[in-house]
Parts: C-alpha cells; sequence; structure tokens
C-alpha cells in the first residue's frame, strides 16, 4: 500500500492500558442516564457531567439539560450535580430552589472534600493543589472553607501568606500529573518544612494509571495521540506528560481532527484516550488511521482495573426496582 504521503511500511499502533473511561466517570454517565430512564426528561445537570463534548452531546440529545447555575434550573426540577463536585454554595442555591437533588460527585472527589475540611477545622490553612477555575477545583474551594490558597505551580507558593508556618496542610486536585504536583508539593516543604498531606494520594489512582501508562508507551511511540475535549484537565496532563518525555503529543477530540501530515516519517504511534473519553472515540481514530495507512494493532500491557463505584442508593434502588 502506497499513500500520499509515499509510506509503504505499515503504521504500528499500540494501544495503551489503562485508557478512557474510570470508574468516576461511568458512575456519573450511569446516573445521568438511570435518571433519564427511570423520570423521563428533563433532567437538570449543574455543569457538564464529565469534561467531554462526544458525552455531553449524547445525553443532550436524550434529554439533559446542562447549566452552568443552579439559578437556570426550575423549582423542584430533578438536577444532577457533575462528578467534579461543586461547592456549599451551589448546594445551599439548589436547597434554596427545592431542586431534587442527584449527586455524582465522583467519591475520589468527595474524599479531598473531607480531608480538606478536617485540616480546616483543626485550624490549618489549607493550600490546594490545582487549576484555579477548573470545575473540581471551585467545587472544592467552596466545600472546604477557612483559609484556604489555590496553587498551580511552585512559583504560586511564593505569594501565599498563612497564619501560622507550623500549621499549614495541602490537597489535590485529583487530575493533575503526578510529576507536577510532586514538584509543588517539594516547593511548599520547601517553605513549610511542618506542612502535611498525603504527598500524591489525592490524585485519583485512574489518572496515575494512565500517566503512568503514557511513559511506558513513550518508550516505544514516535508520536502520542490522547483522546480528549481541550477541557479535561487529565487528558491535557497525558499530552503534556507525553512531550515531557520527548515524544511528538497532540490532543485529539475526535478521528476528524487528526492531521496526516503529523504520521510522516512515523512508524509507531500510541494512542491513548482521557478518563472522560469514550472508546468509541478511540475506534472511530484507529479506522481512520487505517485509510491513511495500513496498520497493526496491538495494546501494550498494563494494569487492569477492577473499580467500581455504588450508584447513589435511590438510584440503585428505583433502577432495580423497575427493572
Amino acid at each position: 500500500m502506497v499513500t500520499s504521503m509515499g509510506e509503504t511500511r505499515a503504521l504500528r499502533v499500540i494501544l495503551a492500558k489503562p485508557r478512557g473511561f474510570c470508574a468516576g466517570v461511568v458512575r456519573a454517565i450511569d446516573i445521568v442516564e438511570q435518571a433519564l430512564r427511570l423520570y423521563g426528561a428533563p433532567v437538570y445537570v449543574r455543569h457538564e457531567i464529565v469534561h467531554n463534548k462526544h458525552v455531553v452531546a449524547s445525553l443532550r440529545a436524550r434529554g439533559a439539560i446542562f447549566v452552568d447555575d443552579v439559578e437556570e434550573i426550575p423549582h423542584g426540577a430533578l438536577t444532577v450535580f457533575s462528578a467534579h463536585g461543586v461547592s456549599r454554595l451551589v448546594e445551599q442555591g439548589a436547597a434554596a430552589r427545592d431542586l431534587d437533588v442527584i449527586d455524582a460527585t465522583c467519591p475520589l472527589v468527595h474524599k479531598v472534600h473531607a480531608e480538606g475540611r478536617r485540616y480546616a477545622e483543626r485550624g490549618y490553612d489549607v493550600v490546594l493543589i490545582g487549576h484555579e477555575g477548573h470545575a473540581e477545583v471551585e467545587g472544592t474551594r467552596g466545600q472546604i472553607g477557612g483559609r484556604l490558597h489555590v496553587v498551580g505551580t511552585r512559583r504560586d507558593i511564593d505569594r501565599i501568606e498563612v497564619s501560622d508556618p507550623s500549621r499549614v496542610a495541602y490537597v489535590t486536585q485529583t487530575t493533575l500529573s503526578l510529576f507536577d504536583t510532586m514538584d509543588v508539593i517539594s516547593a511548599l516543604k520547601q517553605r513549610f518544612p511542618a506542612a502535611v498531606g498525603q504527598q500524591t494520594k489525592d490524585i485519583c489512582y485512574a489518572t496515575q494509571n494512565r500517566q503512568n501508562a503514557v511513559v511506558e508507551l513513550a518508550r516505544e511511540a514516535q508520536l502520542i495521540l490522547v483522546v480528549g475535549s481541550a477541557n479535561s484537565s487529565n487528558s491535557n496532563r497525558l499530552r503534556e506528560i507525553a512531550e515531557a518525555t520527548g515524544v511528538a503529543a497532540h490532543l485529539i477530540d475526535s478521528a476528524g481532527d487528526l492531521d496526516p501530515s503529523w504520521l510522516e516519517g512515523v512508524h509507531t504511534l500510541g494512542l491513548t484516550a482521557g478518563a472522560s473519553a469514550p472508546e468509541s472515540i478511540v475506534l472511530d481514530t484507529i479506522e481512520t488511521l487505517g485509510e491513511l495507512r495500513a496498520v497493526s494493532i496491538e495494546t501494550m500491557p498494563g494494569v487492569e482495573e477492577a473499580v467500581q463505584f455504588k450508584l447513589p442508593a435511590r438510584v440503585a434502588e428505583a433502577a432495580l426496582r423497575d427493572g
């Protein structure tokens, strides 16, 4: 097979393992799907349920209505909070409108909320390591309260002013780069040696597994494609980690984003997907690659993820009752 790029050699495509949906994303999507099935449309969702436009479009087509503010939701309407979590202020706003709320916040995000509150209640200044403006960070900030500081890089540590340098604690956004977070924690402890926290244990298992898989993928691939939406934090971190290893990498929201020129001179391509990206987009990408070049597909060895999160009791019981 000869392509327009003059390549006759088959493109070796290595699929990362694990990749794609994590347990928190599966749970959140399932909650909206079950709510639509059990109660009918419309189901209002505060913020995008997960950061992937294909998932959001699919649910919107079935009757989900996505809003940025609970003030946009009619009084008493069925409402789902997204996987990223919400602030206490949002919870209070929902209660004031008597909204019928189902909380799809990832259990690992709830864990960070609880951890941060414990520190705040004990009088610590809490440093939240994360990306300012991200939905998860805004929700966590609004759940912890007290003296809280958001930092994204080690340079941000210099501007922190705390009440007592001996009582500083930190928590992290769950979807950060493991490597960058360790760097920020190191800087924090240099300035505040008594700072306490969970090291990088707040970063979710799925984020860590996918980042580790990309590092392994980069050992063999000349180019890495990451399937995920531009507003997906964990997908962007995968691309950045690949690039940090010296391998060219691109984030694609769909197979249509694939630029054939990227494949010039490439014989081994790595393909992965962020934790909110559907496997269907990975398959579409493989199909598109096959239209450009002869391809051979293999999956790298990797972690088998068996984590499952329970649905809220209300949804699980209704689904069981209604079959």
